[in-house]
């Protein structure tokens, strides 16, 4: 069985279970989980110094970590919030503490962040000290498997390439305990892996983490590429630049 009929397994089973065990509310099919106790999990990150020490925080927009970012709000630290799917050229909120006009309850919610909050690209952020992403499965050794759309990879890339991250970035996902699983997970080149994963159980410290250092094209395909703006440019970009002596 090739990596992506195996990813592709291994997630079916997991919502599978959370939906059994009624971990997660029904529905999570195709999605990160937003599971029953990521308030809990977010309570116990905000108790570790990498989340006491981090200014800057950039989030996936997922249900599941909305406890993670209103928190980071509340606490007054700055707040890069993916853009759902990447859909926007602009690919980014920015959710200042400082200037928002609603409650950060409220802000951190991708439906009003999309109203409230101004949208930044890339060039325009600062360096990132914590990394928030979710996870369908994860296991100890920071291996993870997202909802399978590669987003939150492309976002890790794009901060790679433009050197807002590096070695003292932290990457964290928060999981339900039964996402955490002991098993191998297939990796392929684009995916990158977590430092610490956090229940409302437990904090677990992971092998120093496996980061790409930037976009992979080879395995990003057409409809990606396609529905995602800073992709579709960057790409544009590229071939101007290889069919352009004076830029070789």
């Amino acid at each position: 069985m090739d990596s992506t009929r195996t990813k592709y397994a291994i997630r079916e089973r997991m919502w599978a279970l959370l939906e059994q065990e009624q971990a997660a509310p029904p529905g999570v099919h195709g999605y990160i989980p937003s599971f029953f106790g990521a308030e809990a999990a977010a309570n116990r990150l905000a108790e570790l110094p990498v989340w006491k020490g981090a200014r800057v925080v950039k989030a996936v927009p997922d249900t599941a970590q909305l406890p993670v970012r209103v928190r980071a709000l509340a606490e007054g630290k700055l707040v890069y919030m993916a853009v759902p799917k990447l859909a926007e050229p602009l690919p980014f909120y920015l959710l200042d503490p400082q200037n928002l006009t609603v409650p950060a309850d409220e802000a951190a919610s991708s439906a009003v962040a999309a109203f409230v909050a101004p949208k930044i690209g890339v060039e325009d952020m600062q360096p990132v000290d914590l990394i928030i992403c979710g996870s369908v499965a994860v296991n100890r050794r920071g291996v993870r498997l997202g909802k399978g759309a590669g987003y939150s990879d492309i976002e890790v890339a794009l901060l790679q390439e433009a050197n807002l991250i590096g070695p003292r970035t932290t990457i964290v996902t928060t999981v339900h305990p039964l996402q955490v699983v002991d098993e191998d997970l297939p990796e392929t080149g684009h995916d990158f892996s977590v430092d610490l994963i956090v229940t409302a159980d437990e904090v677990i410290e992971c092998r120093p983490p496996r980061r790409p250092h930037g976009l992979v094209w080879d395995e990003l395909q057409q409809h990606q590429i396609a529905s995602i703006p800073v992709l579709d440019a960057r790409l544009k970009q590229r071939s101007k630049s290889k069919g352009n002596p004076s830029q070789r």
